[in-house]
């Protein structure tokens, strides 16, 4: 069902019996191994924060110089080093109840038998619950997908830039033009983060489903037993280091991303004496109970080569 907009009451908020579910995702692997929306990580107290300082070296090449040459002391080379940055950006949700709708909490609706169990007993910390997977939801989605801005004025929203918009900095992004998910497209990735300066140290290749599978139908054989067939792939091993693989449903349509996990770390900014997304009651105007979930959340990738894409897969 859609979500209601505005304070929740008797009337747009029914409850029913029953157990309990949604077909949304809510598993969000990249976060998880990450440490969630608490924990692991480190805090700054700036929105912008430094995720190093990058220098380049000149082509390699065989030095051609005489001894005459050698007598003057060539033209100097100044390694110029720049400055690569991420930013923390708000994530911000209401939880708003009526009095009314509170002091029905055993108010049912639809099949209501004898004996059913109320799933929901506390619409209060429901609402905060699901508010919270909410956040998350939208943390995978940007730890992914996420596109840089800086806040210039109150009025701009700083946004984080996530795993594919990295990988693109870096010239690590392999466009597959429309065909299946392959080993040899994987090959060509890691080629290419090798060439641009890859450390392979923690990586995982993470995708839709469909793209989950055709790795396991490159990658798998299956058992040699007559009442077992079939392969889930959860580990590939390559020649740059074994590959954890996963899927997630909050990556870009066509997309498998490979990310360096030892690399990245949450970026918290916390409110003074408050935390981070914490929980708190807004301020009366009327018969209801209202609070807010507020938090700070950037992504430290490292260095954007340490990461890759393969773009323009086939999802059907």
């Amino acid at each position: 069902m859609p979500s209601n907009v505005g304070a929740a009451t008797v009337w747009n908020l029914p409850n029913y019996a029953g157990e309990l579910l949604t077909a949304d995702p809510e598993k969000t692997p990249l976060l998880t191994m990450m440490g969630g929306l608490t924990a692991g990580g480190f805090q700054v107290d700036n929105f912008e924060f430094p995720l190093n300082s990058q220098y380049s070296h000149e082509t390699a090449a065989q030095p051609a110089i005489d001894e005459t040459t050698s007598l003057t002391a060539p033209t100097a080379i100044s390694f110029v080093r720049e400055q690569a940055k991420n930013v923390c950006q708000i994530f911000h949700e209401q939880v708003s109840i009526s009095y009314a709708r509170l002091s029905a909490q055993g108010r049912m609706s639809g099949i209501n038998t004898a004996g059913a169990v109320n799933p929901v007993p506390t619409e209060k910390d429901f609402q905060i619950a699901t508010a919270l997977k909410h956040i998350a939801r939208d943390v995978e989605f940007t730890i992914l997908q996420g596109a840089y801005q800086i806040a210039t004025d109150a009025a701009t929203a700083n946004k984080v830039r996530g795993i594919n918009a990295a990988a693109v900095v870096a010239s690590n992004t392999v466009a597959a033009g429309n065909v299946d998910l392959s080993k040899d497209l994987i090959d060509e990735l890691l080629r290419t983060m090798e060439d641009n300066g890859a450390d392979f140290e923690n990586m995982v290749l993470t995708g839709a489903l469909i793209q989950k599978q055709r790795i396991s139908n490159a990658y798998g054989y299956a058992p040699t037993d007559r009442n077992i067939g079939g392969v889930n792939i959860k580990q590939i091993e390559t020649d740059v280091g074994n590959i954890g693989v996963t899927n997630t449903q909050f990556n870009a349509s066509g997309y498998v991303t490979l990310i360096d996990i030892a690399k990245c770390a949450p970026v918290f900014q916390p409110v003074p004496e408050k935390g981070n997304f914490f929980y708190e009651p807004l301020s009366k105007s009327g018969a209801s109970e209202s609070g807010q979930i507020f938090g700070q959340w950037g992504l430290d990738y490292g260095a954007s080569w340490f990461h890759g894409t393969i773009t323009g897969l086939t999802t059907e």
